[in-house]
């Protein structure tokens, strides 16, 4: 009987072990994005310093910190310069705001990701960039053979073996080289938009797996557009076991668009990445300019979240853009609360430059949201 006792005592304890290892609740993230775009954020050391301390007496935990746009790093990448020979974006001239991101945001206890803005998308309005002229072959094309371009950008096939070798090269070398404490893609990364697929490598791909037959005209089918999605799953699913065979602390965070107008738009089937188990974040730009049209998206997001998962998502949050919109104090602190309301424990605000033109919205000794 005592044997019998201390083996279901010790089955057991080991049962909650494991049970609550693999439950172990994400710490909450009260984070925003810093970008080169319209923001001198990370042009010296001394604006890195501002911005840090800024963000740290505002209440936030956490740093997401572009390193990848235009087709070129914001750190010195021997990945980039041995596809292009370029080193790093000529505007920091040697200087690397990526190490010194790091080195000032770790003294005042916030967490700093490396963002791979661009992801899959190669450039911005730009037709005569020199990853095109070097690899034609890389490149996205629609139904009618053009070159895959949307709101200005220009993708690769995210599909493409070489596309998506590149980009995990990238990620690792940043994981290698510096001590970051996560890295994240966003509506770009893992992405395409939802009218590419049909390059000849993406073709003769699908043709293979359904008896030669071509892919459905109709760009939006949506069998053609899961079997997209899958693949790009497929994709972020390696990444995600490369990045931790490499650092197995470093968080692997995603920031896609809302579902489902992110699988229907550019094929990001982000809730099957939160039941595949490859994403220790997910925060999907809930970008909304009124309370009543973001509390509508907040209520779609608690309701897709796989039960019991809700604690790796935290909610994005438009503050800004451009020299244009800048949200209301009073709309944030809205925004804050009700998130609490639906059972998400924090969020990021896109971004930096919007935070600058608020009043801290966080109490730093606690993190709590103000009353």
């Amino acid at each position: 009987m005592i044997n019998r006792l201390s083996f279901s005592f010790y089955t057991l304890l080991l049962f909650c072990t494991l049970f609550c290892h693999g439950q172990k609740s994400q710490a909450p993230v009260y984070g925003t994005w810093v970008t080169n775009v319209a923001s001198n954020a990370l042009r010296t050391k001394k604006d890195i310093r501002e911005t840090v301390q800024l963000c740290k007496s505002y209440g936030l935990n956490t740093l997401y910190v572009v390193v990848w746009n235009k087709g070129v790093t914001m750190y010195p990448s021997d990945v980039v310069e041995r596809y292009i020979g370029i080193k790093q974006d000529s505007v920091y001239k040697g200087f690397d705001p990526i190490k010194e991101v790091i080195t000032e945001g770790h003294k005042a206890g916030l967490k700093i990701f490396a963002w791979f803005e661009y992801g899959f998308a190669y450039d911005y309005n730009d037709t005569n960039s020199v990853w095109l002229k070097k690899y034609p072959h890389w490149a996205g094309r629609d139904a009618k053979g053009q070159l895959l371009q949307k709101n200005k950008f220009y993708w690769w096939n995210s599909l493409h073996p070489e596309v998506q070798q590149f980009m995990t090269s990238l990620v690792l070398e940043v994981v290698k080289k510096y001590n970051v404490d996560g890295v994240q893609g966003d509506d770009r990364l893992p992405a395409m938009p939802s009218e590419g697929g049909y390059d000849s490598y993406t073709k003769q791909l699908y043709a293979a797996e359904h008896n030669n037959a071509l892919p459905p005209d109709n760009a939006k089918d949506e069998t053609w557009v899961q079997w997209r999605a899958d693949k790009l799953s497929q994709y972020i699913k390696g990444l995600y076991a490369d990045v931790k065979k490499v650092k197995k602390q470093c968080v692997v965070s995603w920031a896609p668009s809302i579902y489902p107008w992110s699988k229907e738009q550019y094929l990001q089937d982000w809730p099957a990445w939160l039941k595949g188990g490859y994403a220790d974040q997910v925060l999907p730009q809930l970008y909304r300019y009124d309370i009543v049209a973001y509390e509508k998206v907040l209520k779609e997001l608690s309701e897709q979240v796989p039960p019991g998962m809700k604690q790796k998502v935290f909610p994005g949050i438009l503050t800004s853009l451009g020299d244009g919109y800048r949200i209301k104090q009073e709309m944030l602190t809205q925004i804050i609360k009700l998130n609490r309301k639906y059972g998400f424990k924090g969020e990021s605000t896109f971004y930096f430059e919007g935070t600058k033109s608020l009043k801290p919205y966080y109490i730093s000794a606690n993190n709590a949201v103000k009353p």
